[in-house]
């Protein structure tokens, strides 16, 4: 009777937590990759442990140095940093995969030495014809038929010039997985097949590469998407090996993050607008407002709490209460909870944030004019009550820095004008044009006079025609603060320009 391997060990709850983020450069950074990054920077912060940022840049075809970029870039602008990696160094540098490539040929000689992986030399089409013969679906995969070929056959294979793969021998038991999020999950013995981890060029493969990196780098929880759990069990047994052989210290502990949905209920693609980084970032989101709604992809700080800090997600943040069901990405409750942030922010830096994206849609030049400036100055409190995201600016505020012959009538706003719209205007200029004191209140008690009492026109609908009249807009900032801060030449022109188009 054979013994029952001794069970592998495992990191200790006492072992300082180390996690890891490791990407590979391509196409933009999406929210499913960066909510990964988050969930692995909150447990390390949380725990007082240690990120590590490694980059598994091995896939010439598909890395690229201007992902590699976007991905710090996108981390900058997040405040999710790290302890040990690229940019950063450490004592298990270099953190680009593709200059480790000596330590990977190293770790496999002694993998091939240990008798854990063996040379194969089956094509696929060889393996398809003997599932076909032994009445098997040819799509089963890998037979496993070269774990003991003789020194004959090898030779033979050699002679016809053939180079084999290298496979990791799959171990005859069933792989238990204590996931930290999913809870107990068991692969069956003989249900996965014995794997390649180095090409037959020699070039090392993901199965090997992120294990032993996990393993050198001692790595104590991995974190990391749903998508990757079919590979686990792959990852377990390779580790297992490597801590016979002396690279790894134990055999680290999973949890898979749950999928992040689209609409409809489908995972969300990195082709999805909703689910690209940049673009949320262009249309107005703050860091502290997408962190906290990634955060929510799968976790929540309480039952009633959606909006919460970065601190308060540090302080309470528990791996294990992080769901196992799939997350919906919600753009408008992502929006909304964005909104709340942007309120929370001090006036200052709420005014400092929308110059780029003012600059951007060419309201502002690239410096301030002194006159800019102090617009900017008066119109910023009375536009972040009302702003969801920071994208919204120019169309808020950018009447206020137009000369008075660019402001253009907006569709909607043309058309809601009604038949009373030029004897509002016309009675505004009266109420406005003697007024000694242009600032809101006396603003407001002129024109109230004016078009509520002289006119007899309902409150709600008695200002739309100013309001229209000099931003161009159905919807604006508070009408008789932005009158003041237009100033009287300007709301004069702007009001007057309007009454005469209508007659």
């Amino acid at each position: 009777m054979t013994e029952k391997p001794a069970a592998p060990a495992t990191a200790s709850a006492s072992s300082p937590v180390r996690v890891r983020f490791c990407p590979s450069p391509t196409g933009t950074p999406h929210v499913g990759l960066i909510r990964t990054a988050l969930f692995n920077w909150a447990h390390a912060r949380h725990t007082g442990g240690t990120m590590v940022f490694r980059v598994e840049d091995t896939d010439t075809q598909r890395d690229s140095e201007e992902s590699y970029q976007q991905l710090l870039e996108a981390l900058a602008w997040l405040g999710i940093d790290w302890d040990e990696g690229v940019e950063t160094g450490g004592p298990h540098a270099p953190y680009r995969q593709s200059q480790r490539l000596d330590i990977y040929r190293d770790v496999a000689a002694k993998l091939l030495a240990h008798g854990a992986v063996y040379e194969a030399y089956s094509t696929p089409e060889e393996v398809e014809a003997r599932h076909r013969a032994a009445g098997r679906d040819p799509k089963l995969g890998y037979d496993n038929y070269d774990r003991d070929l003789t020194e004959e056959q090898v030779a033979a294979y050699r002679a016809e010039g053939r180079e084999p793969v290298l496979r990791l021998r799959m171990p005859d038991e069933d792989i238990v997985v204590h996931d930290m999020i999913r809870g107990e999950i068991v692969f069956r013995a003989g249900s996965i097949p014995d794997y390649v981890v180095v090409r037959a060029n020699g070039q090392p493969l993901y199965t090997l590469t992120n294990p032993v990196d996990d393993a050198l780098m001692q790595i104590t929880h991995v974190l990391r998407g749903e998508d990757l759990l079919s590979s686990t069990p792959r990852q377990i047994a390779l580790f297992r090996v490597l801590v016979e052989i002396g690279v790894a210290p134990y055999v680290p502990e999973y949890g898979h993050l749950p999928y992040v949905m689209g609409e409809g209920n489908k995972k969300l693609s990195k082709r999805d607008p909703e689910s690209s980084l940049f673009h949320l970032r262009d249309s107005g989101f703050v860091p502290e407002g997408l962190l906290n709604y990634l955060a929510l992809l799968g976790w929540s700080l309480s039952a009633d709490e959606d909006v919460f800090t970065v601190e308060q997600l540090v302080a309470h943040f528990d791996v294990h209460d992080v769901l196992a069901n799939p997350a919906r990405f919600d753009l408008k409750k992502a929006t909304a909870i964005n909104g709340t942030h942007v309120r929370l922010l001090e006036p200052a830096d709420f005014r400092d944030r929308l110059v780029p994206y003012l600059q951007a849609a060419g309201v502002l030049g690239e410096t301030l004019t002194e006159r800019e400036a102090a617009v900017l100055d008066q119109a910023a409190p009375l536009v972040q009550e009302r702003m969801n995201l920071l994208g919204e600016a120019p169309e808020l505020l950018s009447f206020l820095f137009a000369a008075d012959d660019e402001i253009e009538l907006a569709d909607d706003a043309r058309k809601q004008l009604k038949d009373s719209a030029g004897d509002v205007l016309r009675a505004a200029l009266e109420a406005l044009e003697p007024l000694g004191d242009w600032r809101a209140p006396a603003l407001e008690t002129a024109l109230r006079e004016a078009i509520v009492d002289g006119l007899g026109i309902k409150p709600r609908l008695a200002f739309g025609p100013v309001r229209t009249a000099v931003s161009g807009r159905r919807i604006s900032p508070p009408l008789f603060e932005s009158l003041e801060i237009l100033g009287r030449d300007s709301s004069l022109a702007r009001i007057r320009a309007l009454a005469e188009q209508l007659g």
